[in-house]
């Protein structure tokens, strides 16, 4: 990678993020960071779930399991460095730095759009109880997640080598809190057409061949669904369908509008808040969304949290930690 610049003190490309008073930068520090640490919290908590309740050893928890696991790396692949150019007085990213998120917050995105579809797909088998130990096996389930992993990982590789050794020119300065290829792509020397034709396509093929997927199994959940004899069986089931629904209309939603949208190029500041939609808040309410409308979830989570305070419990009670002072308050069970 070639830089040509007049300027020999900067040694990456400079972030703008979000350019306001020091004032309103430290309370957008803290509500990221406190939008961080639910997340984590609230994706971590059904990993933990799934993991210790026998009753959600099931393809479907498993891969919800797997798509928490996921939306924590896919937040983590933002925020943190977010968070740090928000204090900075710089806001440089080194260009490993730059193309590192560049490659992991594409790679992680394009892995939950598969995610949701073979998560769309598990949806239909469940509508087949009698055919469902046969179509979702215990080999397919894992080998459906390393394929999410290893597509999602493979499908932006080789356009982001390729504008990575591409030469940059002027001031280097990106109007946004991460490296984008749109903005990359104004500050190279030379326009490249078939590079931007190219990751337009990809981004298009990533979005709508999944998304396709989706709708034609939900048709088929949908027509399997109206042949349940009793309403309370299609309201169980369309409750169950509806929270996966829900998560696949936030993200794809904001997602087409941000790369789809002929106009959505024309407006930093509509960038910015679109990609926080889709990268920081939907990662947030996923969990809220999968455990309210699931009462196996929200009775595994009940237990896990008395868990918790069980062991807090036990904690305070034990003789090596008896006489020391707990940060955070214990209920006690009578």
């Amino acid at each position: 990678m070639k830089i040509f610049d007049n300027s020999s003190t900067i040694t990456g490309f400079i972030l703008l993020g979000f350019p306001c008073p020091r004032e309103e930068q430290v309370l957008l520090f803290v509500l990221f960071s406190a939008v961080y640490l639910l997340t984590l919290m609230g994706n971590g908590s059904i990993i933990c779930a799934v993991r210790w309740d026998q009753r959600l050893r099931t393809p479907m928890y498993i891969l919800l399991a797997n798509f928490s696991f996921l939306e924590i790396c896919y937040v983590t692949s933002t925020v943190p460095n977010m968070l740090a150019n928000i204090l900075s007085d710089t806001k440089v990213i080194s260009f490993s730095g730059c193309f590192l998120q560049f490659y992991f917050f594409f790679s992680l995105g394009s892995t939950e759009c598969f995610f949701l579809a073979i998560m769309a797909f598990d949806y239909l088998a469940i509508c087949r109880p009698l055919h469902y130990p046969t179509i979702m096996t215990g080999r397919l389930c894992p080998n459906l997640v390393v394929g999410c992993w290893g597509l999602g990982f493979l499908w932006f590789l080789i356009p982001i080598i390729i504008i990575s050794q591409m030469s940059f020119c002027g001031s280097r300065i990106i109007d946004h809190f991460l490296c984008d290829p749109g903005p990359l792509l104004t500050l190279t020397c030379t326009r490249m057409p078939v590079i931007e034709l190219t990751s337009s396509t990809l981004s298009s093929l990533l979005l709508f061949i999944p998304f396709l997927c989706i709708m034609v199994f939900y048709a088929l959940v949908i027509q399997a669904v109206l042949r349940v004899p009793t309403t309370t069986g299609q309201r169980k089931a369309f409750s169950t369908c509806g929270s996966h629904l829900a998560v696949v209309s936030l993200f794809h939603g904001s997602v087409m509008v941000m790369y789809v949208s002929p106009t959505s190029e024309h407006k930093a500041g509509m960038h910015k808040i679109i990609t926080l939609f889709y990268s920081v808040v939907t990662p947030l309410i996923n969990p809220v969304i999968y455990s309210l409308r699931n009462k196996d979830m929200k009775d595994a989570i009940k237990k896990l949290v008395g868990l918790w305070t069980v062991w807090l419990s036990c904690l305070e009670h034990h003789p090596v930690t008896k006489g020391l002072q707990l940060p955070f308050p214990v209920r006690r069970h009578t």
